[in-house]
């Protein structure tokens, strides 16, 4: 064993609770897990709402958590049969709720748990940490909302993705584009020109009035709609709806399909669709599927978005910026100082 420098988390409660501390690493990997030198993080709102779970009351999950989701690294060793070998460049998201974490000098992490690939080679490390969670989030919706496009020429098949200016709307743009759908899209007034940029055709401002969105959307007659903001609003107004957040929209409490248990009109919403009884609705979180992570190396340095970059000491003011909710692109921190 030897230990490595993390930022950990034992009682429920963001921000008091994260601390820099130091952790245990095993010399060797346990079976099916993988040692990755970090060197990069991308840090997700998922990572606060972690933060202000009581996980330590469930059974086998008692102790310090690391935190961090997002990672690129260097594979120091891999058990028998991960596919990895010492050495590779990688990247991914983990996602067990074990304690691992990436926010850690090295990291331990278990495979069947965690979606990691090889890094692309034309990517910095800031890069591909900042693609994992956020892409195959943006790609499970994409998918959810696939089925529901007519069999039209290109063009003709419509899209609105509430909240385009946001990590996973961004790439929610940019795979729509992708299969030459029509996008529409909300976002505050300066970001109108970014998320055009990206490939948005309609932009509403939904800061000029309540129902602006709402009525600009029906107006648009989307196929399908992905809610990366959360709220009901626009609910039924089209064939799918695909919502990565849920009817709740605080930003501290964790969302995804986790909220049918909480929310049994959310649960009705999406049995109702799924008899054929109304619009189809799903409420999701992302399908760790390593060729669609994989499918990321096509972005070019123009389509990935970073909004501020922040070294292992400064994990806090990190998390600081992405809880204002006015990042654009993903926070990350570097540790490449420290790793060379």
């Amino acid at each position: 064993m030897s230990t490595a420098k993390a930022w950990i988390y034992t009682t429920p409660g963001y921000p008091q609770t994260l601390r820099l501390d130091e952790t245990q690493v095993p010399a060797e990997p346990s079976p099916h897990h993988v040692l990755i030198h970090i060197k990069a993080n991308a840090l997700n709102p998922v990572d606060i709402q972690l933060m202000n779970l009581f996980i330590n009351a469930v059974p086998g999950f008692r102790g310090p958590k690391i935190a961090g989701r997002d990672f690129s690294g260097v594979v120091l060793a891999a058990a028998p049969g991960t596919a990895f070998n010492k050495g590779d460049e990688v990247m991914g998201v983990t996602l067990g709720i074990d304690g691992s974490g990436a926010l850690v000098e090295v990291a331990h992490l278990d495979t069947r748990s965690s979606c990691i690939v090889k890094k692309p080679s034309h990517m910095t490390w800031n890069q591909a940490a900042s693609l994992p969670l956020v892409w195959l989030t943006a790609y499970t919706a994409i998918e959810k909302c696939a089925p529901f496009m007519k069999k039209s020429p290109a063009g003709e098949n419509k899209i609105a993705i509430l909240g385009g200016s946001s990590s996973t709307g961004i790439y929610s743009i940019w795979l729509a584009r992708q299969r030459g759908w029509k996008v529409f899209t909300s976002c505050s007034g300066r970001n109108r020109d970014f998320v055009k940029q990206k490939g948005a055709e309609d932009v509403m401002d939904y800061t000029t009035s309540p129902d602006a969105v709402t009525s600009t959307v029906a107006g648009f007659k989307p196929d399908a709609i992905i809610d990366c903001v959360g709220g009901t609003e626009c609910i039924g107004l089209a064939p799918q709806y695909v919502t990565i957040v849920g009817d709740k929209t605080s930003r501290a409490s964790i969302g995804g399909s986790i909220l049918y248990y909480s929310y049994p009109r959310m649960y009705m919403r999406w049995l109702l669709g799924y008899v054929g009884w109304g619009n189809s609705y799903e409420c999701i979180i992302l399908q760790t599927e390593k060729t669609w992570l994989e499918k990321a190396g096509e972005l070019g340095d123009r389509d990935i978005v970073i909004d501020s970059v922040f070294e292992f000491g400064e994990v806090k003011d990190a998390f600081e910026r992405l809880d204002t909710g006015r990042a654009r692109g993903k926070v990350v921190v570097s540790m490449v100082w420290m790793t060379g």
